[in-house]
């Protein structure tokens, strides 16, 4: 599984272990700063509750990650990542080659 994330992503060992680590922490602070901001909302209906969540975390994470990607000297690839995902996901217009 992990050689051919290496595979498709052209990246090296050390490159793949840094992309890795930037997911992970990137994950755990958008969880950290998404629970912060439901406990401020204070929301008690909990469909509102789950559909804010879910938006939040949407919104959260592309940002988190870019944050969390330049001191790994991960930005790059993670500007490209979120890129293809906005294309992906139809916010973002196809690059024309």
């Amino acid at each position: 599984m992990f050689d051919g994330l290496k595979k498709k992503w052209k990246v090296g060992s050390l490159q793949f272990l840094l992309i890795i680590i930037t997911f992970t922490v990137g994950g755990l602070c958008t969880g950290w700063a998404g629970k912060k901001i439901m406990n401020f909302l204070d929301i008690q209906q909990d469909w509102l509750w789950a559909t804010v969540y879910i938006l939040l975390m949407t919104i959260i994470w592309p940002a988190m990650v870019l944050l969390i990607s330049f001191p790994f000297g991960q930005l790059r690839f993670f500007l490209n990542y979120t890129r293809r995902l906005g294309e992906k996901i139809g916010l973002l217009k196809k690059k024309s080659s």
